[in-house]
């Protein structure tokens, strides 16, 4: 019988596989005892990194559809599966992948951000850990 091993993503408490950079996050432990992976206290504080980034998506870049949050996200260049990506959290979300987005309302942020976090660990997101990372911001 196989074992049931817990995402890397989970283990982190890092939902959305934010890669090791220069930014800092509130909740961020550092280092990180993944090589790769940024980890954070808790999975709440995980949730709201992402938040941090897809506002920072809207405001610097412009970027304000899923379609093209996720295609910074998770770039075709680095990701083969990037519309695959796109179509899951739009059909999560319930929301068309280029409809524009205002990444300060509450509601379908959090269905978009729990979207990305079920594409990116293969299991459905605690929302009480994502309604409280949308909380600490």
């Amino acid at each position: 019988m196989r074992k049931k091993i817990t995402p890397r993503g989970l283990r982190n408490n890092n939902p959305g596989n934010i890669r090791i950079n220069d930014d800092l996050f509130q909740g961020e432990v550092r280092p990180s005892r993944d090589k790769s992976f940024k980890q954070f206290e808790t999975m709440a504080y995980g949730y709201r990194a992402i938040f941090k980034i897809l506002r920072n998506y809207l405001c610097i870049y412009k970027l304000d559809t899923i379609r093209k949050m996720v295609g910074r996200w998770a770039p075709p260049g680095d990701n083969n599966h990037t519309e695959a990506y796109i179509k899951a959290v739009s059909g999560y979300a319930g929301i068309p992948a280029d409809d524009p987005i205002n990444p300060y309302d509450r509601d379908p942020m959090i269905r978009i951000v729990a979207g990305m976090s079920k594409v990116e660990n293969g299991v459905e997101a605690d929302m009480s850990d994502v309604i409280t990372g949308w909380s600490l911001l």
